[in-house]
């Protein structure tokens, strides 16, 4: 029973870690109004509210995060936590349900469509912040707690998409360069559907996918580099994704990609 209690004691600084994370990004970040317009929020109050509604959002977790991290711990804070948890959950359906290609936009800039991850996330913070309710004190073990509250930032680290590109993407890329066939080969001519799976596998390509309206449309060889054409539509009209992809490696994180419109080159 003591360590049950204990363990509730912890969660509060769980919640409040993550809601301080996700109200930082919101309230402080430099493409926060970027990424709420292309939210869920986007479609549920209109693109011209969004990011009034966004910062809005933001101020709210903060407020939540702060008093569940500053002494002492009231079940009053950890319920507000819930129903902001609870509120995500709705959130997220309605996203699935009205505008399923939309991003979270939770805890980073990039699009990631709501998906089962996004959920699972939202149940844990709403299980734990109702576990912290529970708790009848503060956590009076801190190594021990340092450990719980990393490991369950970890588990909530895991369980977002927009956050992979820190982790999971550099895990993957290691893990080609070990065990591709082709990681260190440097004599041996690749064919052009192997360098369109490189391709797929690259940043660079993840992040215009949105943009791309159709497939291969071109593709040539220059030295050690082989282009790719595909064409795309931006804000500002239709244009030509143009890839640079090793052309005798497999080295997905050496991609590039240049966005040609029809009056200038942009380099992204």
């Amino acid at each position: 029973m003591v360590a049950v209690e204990w363990l509730a004691s912890t969660q509060h600084v769980v919640v409040g870690v993550v809601l301080l994370w996700a109200s930082g990004f919101k309230l402080l970040h430099r493409n926060a109004s970027a990424t709420a317009r292309r939210s869920v929020l986007a479609k549920l109050v209109g693109t011209e509210r969004v990011v009034r509604a966004y910062r809005a959002v933001g101020v709210v977790e903060a407020v939540v995060a702060l008093l569940l991290l500053a002494p002492p711990a009231y079940p009053a804070e950890a319920y507000a936590a819930a129903v902001l948890s609870a509120a995500m959950l709705a959130y997220l359906a309605y996203g699935k349900w009205k505008a399923p290609d939309s991003s979270c936009g939770c805890l980073g800039e990039k699009h990631t469509p709501v998906r089962g991850r996004g959920f699972a996330r939202a149940g844990l913070l709403l299980v734990t912040s109702a576990f912290a309710a529970t708790a009848t004190g503060a956590p009076d073990r801190p190594f021990a707690t340092l450990g719980v509250v990393l490991v369950e930032l970890g588990v909530v680290v895991a369980l977002s998409p927009e956050l992979d590109h820190r982790w999971l993407l550099p895990l993957r890329r290691w893990r080609v360069r070990v065990r591709h066939p082709l990681a260190t080969t440097r004599a041996v001519e690749v064919p052009v559907e192997s360098t369109v799976r490189q391709l797929w596998k690259s940043t660079a390509y993840q992040s215009v996918v949105e943009q791309l309206t159709s497939d291969l449309l071109d593709h040539w060889d220059e030295g050690e580099w082989r282009l790719l054409a595909y064409a795309a539509r931006t804000p500002s009209g239709p244009a030509t994704a143009v890839f640079a992809v090793p052309r005798l490696a497999y080295e997905p994180d050496r991609v590039r990609v240049a966005l040609v419109p029809e009056e200038e080159v942009a380099l992204v």
